[in-house]
This record gives C-alpha cells, sequence and structure tokens, in this order.
C-alpha cells in the first residue's frame, strides 16, 4: 500500500468530507461546513493514501472535557482494509481523557462497543411534508444577533460542554431561521430550521414544556411552503415522537446515541429535536 498520512483536514478537505456524507445519504445542510469547524477547527481528520483522500473522521473537542466523534466514512474504494480502524485510533486519541458521544447507524453498536460506548437511547428521524399555518402568539420571537447570548446560555443545559462559538454560527446564515419562546423576559425555549441538501432540518428544539415545543415546530415548520422536513427527536421523550406524529412525519432513520464515559445526564424530557447527528 502507498504511503499512509494521517492528520487535520483543510477547509476544502472538510468541505469534501460533507460532500461525502452527502452521498451517503445524511443531508446535510447547505450551511452547516463553517459551523461545524467553528468549535475546533482541527477537529476533522483525514487518512490520505499516495495523496488520495481515503478515510475523514471529526473528532471535536467542547470544553476541557467532552468530545463529540462524527463523520466517520471511508470512501467505497479503501473500506475493508484496515484504513477506518487506523483512523479511528487517531481520532480517540485526540479525545483521550475526556467523556465522549456519538450518534452511530444501530447496525454498528457492537463495533463501537468494543471501544468502550454504552448505548444511551436511540434518535429517530422523523420526514415528511408539514402544512402548518405561522402561529400567532407574542411569546414567539425571531432570534436576532442580540440575542445569541441568551440563546447559548440556555442551550448550554442541553449539552455536557459549551459551545458557544457553534451555536453563535449555527443561528447565523442566509438558509436559516431561528425562533425563540420568551415569557416574561424568560427563554423558554427555542429552535432552529436550515436548509439542507434535501428539503429542511429542525434542530435543535429545545422547549421547557410539550406545549412549547410544539408552538416552536408549527412557526418553523410553516417556513417550509410544504417542503419536505425531517426532525431528529430522542425516543426517550414519548412527548417529541408524539410531536412529529402528529403533524404526520414518519420515521425514516435511526441512530444510536453512545457515550464513552458516563451519561452526561441530558435534559431528554425538554429536548425535542437533536441539534445534528453529525456533532451532537
Amino acid at each position: 500500500m502507498s504511503e499512509i498520512d494521517i492528520r487535520a483536514m483543510s477547509r476544502t478537505e472538510i468541505d469534501m468530507a460533507v460532500d461525502w456524507a452527502a452521498a451517503e445519504g445524511w443531508n446535510p445542510g447547505i450551511e452547516d461546513v463553517p459551523c461545524f469547524a467553528a468549535e475546533d477547527p482541527n477537529g476533522f481528520m483525514i487518512a490520505t493514501v499516495g495523496g488520495e483522500p481515503a478515510a475523514v473522521i471529526s473528532v471535536i473537542r467542547y470544553g476541557t472535557g467532552f468530545g463529540f466523534l462524527g463523520f466517520y466514512i471511508a470512501a467505497p474504494e479503501f473500506r475493508g482494509r484496515g484504513l477506518g480502524m487506523r483512523l479511528w485510533t487517531a481520532g480517540m486519541a485526540r479525545l483521550e481523557g475526556r467523556l465522549v458521544g456519538l450518534d452511530g447507524v444501530v447496525d454498528q453498536q457492537a463495533n463501537y462497543a468494543k471501544s468502550g460506548f454504552v448505548l444511551a437511547h436511540r434518535n429517530i428521524r422523523h420526514g415528511g411534508s408539514v402544512h402548518v399555518d405561522q402561529p400567532a402568539d407574542s411569546g414567539l420571537v425571531a432570534i436576532t444577533p442580540s440575542m445569541v447570548d441568551t440563546v447559548t446560555a440556555f442551550d448550554r443545559a442541553f449539552f455536557p460542554a459549551p459551545r458557544d462559538r457553534f451555536v453563535a454560527c449555527w443561528l447565523s446564515g442566509e438558509t436559516r431561521i431561528g425562533r425563540a419562546l420568551v415569557d416574561d423576559g424568560t427563554m423558554r425555549g427555542y429552535g432552529l430550521i436550515r436548509r439542507c441538501r434535501h428539503g429542511f432540518k429542525i434542530g435543535p428544539l429545545f422547549a421547557d414544556t410539550a406545549d412549547g415545543a410544539d408552538l416552536l415546530f408549527r412557526s418553523l415548520a410553516a417556513e417550509t411552503g410544504g417542503e419536505e422536513l425531517f426532525l431528529d427527536t430522542p425516543e426517550p421523550n414519548a412527548e417529541a415522537v408524539a410531536l412529529a406524529r402528529r403533524y404526520g412525519l414518519t420515521p425514516v432513520f435511526e441512530t444510536a446515541r453512545m457515550y464513552r464515559g458516563p451519561d452526561p445526564g441530558l435534559p431528554l424530557d425538554r429536548t425535542f429535536g437533536i441539534t445534528t447527528f453529525e456533532l451532537g
């Protein structure tokens, strides 16, 4: 085999990795790439063989104690040659000493378990067309740049480590709309919808109550014009699954949320939509 090199990706190579993810059917957002790299620019790694891209992985460091693994893909012509495992080993070394999470396909659970990962819960992707009117509610407000600090503060309860740079980027862009639910000056939830390679995704969708999540969902879904919409719900939140079904969305895919290290105990009862399977 030609010389193997494992290193951090360039920005162009991160674009390529997202294209690979799209080819696998993961349907990334149109403006996801800058946000994927915002928190940890060196967190995307690539294995090349003779200078040719062979496999990719993301191992994003958040804060001082958490990491999330995603984008674990080998080019078809390089599969079955051990390159993926070599890259996996290098990526996990980058996250050594941290709690590590991932959203993996269910049939790979046994392989992840060999590396010390334990199933926390399933996530169910629901998809379909939703036809709803924009709800009239004084508590619904558009998320503006002046609200970013408030949103990132609210977001911290839903993730194992601060991810302020990621959230600030996630809320920006021409193909994204964010809405917050505010009650007497206090934020009670927020959500974001973004255009993807195919249709739209809502994520995250965080709210203190099921009624609040429903209101945010309708406000965001009204922006799709009936195009296909996807919502990734944590299966333990029965109210989230019920919300998706209430508006005609049906299961199309699922992942296994797994952790190497103690389960961080995130508030799944208030998590109605996962932010992204790629970065948590």
